[in-house]
Order: C-alpha cells, then sequence, then structure tokens
C-alpha cells in the first residue's frame, strides 16, 4: 500500500486529544512545582499520573465561551487532581488536625470578644497550654506541611487567590467574587509581621530559612508566624462563611 494511502486512513486526532497532546508539558511543569515543597513520601511520578486524569477531564469538560483560556482552566483541574492525590495518603496525625482546628475556634472566640487580633499568648492560654507548647503545634504542623502553598492553592500562586483552594466545597464557590473579596480582606488584615511573612513566602517564593534571615528570627520561628497567619485566615474566614450563609 503506498505510504501516501496509509497516512489518509490514520483517522485524525480528537480536539479532546489534540488538548492532551499540547498540554502534557503542563502537568509535568506543575507536579515539579508542587514537589519542591513536599515531603520525600510523597512521589513526582504519581503526582504526574493523578495530573494526567486532571487533563483528560479538564479536556472533556471545556468549553471556549466561558472566557479562560484552557492552560489556566486545565491547570486548576491539575492541580486539584494532584491535591486530591496527595489528600488520599495524608501523613499527618489526625491529633495534629484536632489541635489546629481548636486553635481557630479560639482564635475566633477570642478576636469576637476583643475586636482585634488574638495574641499568641491568649490562644495559648484559651486552650490551657504553654506558650512554648502552642509554638510547637503550629511548628509540627509546618513540619508535616499542613499550611504549604500546594495544599492551599486553586490555580495562582499569589496570596489571595493561592489560599481559597483550601476550603472546602466545589470549584464555583473557591471562584466566587465575594469569596475572593473577602479572602484579600482577611489577608490586608493579618497583622504586619504575618502579612509579611505570607507575602515573602507564596509571592516572593522564599524559603522559611530565607525569610528568617530577612527577619533577623529562627527558621523555626518562621514556621510558627506562617502557621499562625493561617490559622488566623481559617477562623476569620470560617466566622465570614457562616454569617453568609444566615444573611441567605
Amino acid at each position: 500500500m503506498p505510504a501516501s494511502a496509509a497516512v489518509r486512513k490514520t483517522p485524525a486526532a480528537s480536539p479532546q486529544d489534540a488538548l492532551v497532546d499540547q498540554h502534557t508539558s503542563l502537568v509535568r511543569r506543575i507536579a515539579f512545582h508542587l514537589i519542591t515543597r513536599l515531603p520525600p513520601s510523597v512521589q513526582v511520578d504519581d503526582l504526574i499520573q493523578a495530573g494526567m486524569i486532571g487533563l483528560l477531564e479538564a479536556s472533556s469538560n471545556y468549553a471556549p465561551g466561558h472566557g479562560a483560556s484552557f492552560e489556566t482552566f486545565a491547570g486548576i483541574r491539575i492541580r486539584g487532581a494532584m491535591l486530591d492525590e496527595i489528600r488520599k495518603s495524608d501523613w499527618t496525625p489526625r491529633s495534629l488536625h484536632r489541635k489546629l482546628r481548636q486553635i481557630a475556634e479560639a482564635i475566633r472566640n477570642i478576636e469576637t470578644a476583643e475586636s482585634r487580633d488574638a495574641r499568641d499568648s491568649e490562644v495559648a492560654e484559651k486552650l490551657g497550654l504553654s506558650l512554648d507548647a502552642y509554638h510547637q503545634v503550629l511548628q509540627d504542623a509546618s513540619g508535616h506541611r499542613i499550611f504549604s502553598l500546594e495544599d492551599l492553592i486553586a490555580g495562582s500562586e499569589s496570596v489571595s487567590e493561592g489560599l481559597s483552594g483550601k476550603f472546602d466545597g466545589p470549584l464555583e464557590d473557591l471562584e466566587h467574587e465575594q469569596f475572593r473579596n473577602m479572602l484579600a480582606k482577611a489577608i490586608a488584615g493579618l497583622p504586619e509581621r504575618e502579612k509579611l511573612v505570607m507575602a515573602l513566602y507564596y509571592d516572593e517564593e522564599l524559603n522559611l530559612r530565607q525569610i528568617g534571615e530577612v527577619l533577623n528570627v529562627s527558621e523555626s520561628r518562621v514556621c510558627q508566624i506562617h502557621g499562625q497567619a493561617v490559622v488566623r485566615l481559617r477562623a476569620r474566614l470560617k466566622e465570614w462563611a457562616e454569617r453568609d450563609a444566615l444573611i441567605d
């Protein structure tokens, strides 16, 4: 059979297949970006496999008329698929998750009662912990990467967009403009040192040691400040979500 005939009989790639072929490098790029901030127990091949599933789903569900480019649309779903894979094998002790929920609740109660930022010493006292023990919980959480950027993102490396990915709910809720506005306001309202650590870590992508050098504090202290900032944001946004639900 002539080669030209063989070529004619080869079925053309579908638009979906073409999108997948064109964006496989995006999966690898996201996977290798995420892996740098995850513990050694997470394998990059597992992230890539999960990301390819996200890419396939994105290619099936993409609607060009909705405004976002395919790369942006796919990036969100690729990251989401990778995060789902990570959460399936959560290495963090349940007791630590429980302590963090208690910290967030204590912060909410103090800030509601006092109408100001909750201090570390106040949170520790409310939980019946010494200040050192309280700081150790925050440091332990950072060591388990509970507060990693990759567990918070929803498609953007900026702080305001990145943190929205952590909160439970469908993607549509994460993209809700009112939520984003409240999130940006909550970040802007952080104590200055917490806000600076978040900006250096998420926007400037400095590591904890480098941030410590900027602030002239230890790396462990940066872990504590970072953890405090994220728990404070969770506490404040939970209060907003409950109030918003009552209004609705």
